[in-house]
């Protein structure tokens, strides 16, 4: 049977209570912290650390207080300003990315792609001018980007998109127009705006009347909902071939951003980032070159009947 020798070892008494080794040490870890903050704080304070006694650490912004307009973007292509002027809005952007698809796409980048595309196409065939609601990654309301087309006095606004969807067959683009629920909204909108001064196509709102007012702006949205449908079929038509579309490609929608009261307007959703065929295509480079070619030619060929048209009257000739 194995033996066990059992060993004691003594070990080095500490002089005082517990509670007042405790208390010291807390004490001394107090110590180390204060020395620390009054370091940092020193060194903040220095000369040139700050302005007016606020610590360089301390930043200040200046933000907007919503009672400016934005800036208006620069107009691109030929310098006769009686040509016509096409606003190209690339949806969403900045802190409000869109749609993401699985592989981490997302949507404000590929519509930033496609309208960069298609004012490539335009500028090159030099007929029409050209402005981007955004060229770069910055977010804006969706009542700005109508508004900036408004105050361009453009002839043409068009907003691109890219739509999700949880069908996993969801693919192709539709072409959206503004909506009758859209569109009646907009009119108690525009006929009860403050101070009453808008025009509409030319004639002043401003002392005409309630009746008289509702009467033009209903007038004048039939106009542009009748030359928005009609641009929304050149791009279903110019299209064909070169971009794949849904079973019922030309729809209607209450889009914000379609609200533009004397502007033909239309929303296209160019695929679905929720398809992988339709965001390979957005991806590519080619595909966006194409995408371009056939939605300008749709545009040019809009503008070229508005001025050809007898309503079409103030839209330059190609």
């Amino acid at each position: 049977m194995a033996q066990y020798r059992v060993v004691k070892l003594a070990l080095p008494r500490r002089s005082g209570t517990p509670r007042v080794r405790a208390g010291v040490t807390a004490v001394a870890l107090v110590l180390v912290v204060a020395l620390v903050v009054a370091a940092v704080v020193a060194w903040l304070q220095r000369p040139g650390a700050g302005r007016g006694g606020v610590p360089a650490y301390v930043v200040r912004l200046i933000l907007p207080d919503g009672k400016r307009p934005i800036d208006l973007p620069p107009i691109e292509g030929p310098a006769d300003a009686s040509r016509p002027l096409v606003v190209i809005d690339a949806g969403h952007g900045g802190h409000d990315p869109g749609a993401s698809g699985a592989g981490g796409d997302h949507e404000k980048a590929l519509t930033l792609a496609m309208a960069l595309a298609l004012r490539d196409a335009l500028l090159e065939q030099g007929r029409v001018r050209v402005a981007l609601t955004r060229a770069d990654d910055r977010f804006l309301v969706l009542q700005e980007r109508a508004g900036i087309a408004r105050r361009l006095h453009a002839d043409l606004f068009l907003s691109i998109h890219a739509d999700a969807a949880d069908v996993p067959d969801a693919a192709g683009a539709t072409v959206y127009t503004l909506s009758d629920k859209g569109s009646g909204a907009m009119a108690d909108a525009v006929a009860a705006r403050e101070n009453r001064v808008d025009t509409v196509n030319g004639v002043a709102l401003d002392g005409q009347g309630d009746t008289v007012s509702q009467f033009l702006v209903d007038l004048s949205q039939q106009r542009m909902r009748a030359s928005s449908l009609a641009f929304a079929g050149l791009i279903r038509r110019e299209g064909e071939g070169h971009l794949r579309f849904r079973d019922r490609p030309l729809q209607q929608a209450a889009f914000i951003v379609l609200e533009s009261l004397d502007v033909p307007s239309v929303l296209l959703e160019a695929g679905y980032i929720s398809n992988p065929q339709d965001v390979r295509d957005m991806r590519s480079r080619p595909w966006r070159n194409e995408f371009g070619h056939a939605v300008a030619r749709a545009i040019e060929i809009f503008l070229a009947s508005q001025n050809a048209s007898p309503n079409g009257a103030g839209v330059a000739a190609l």
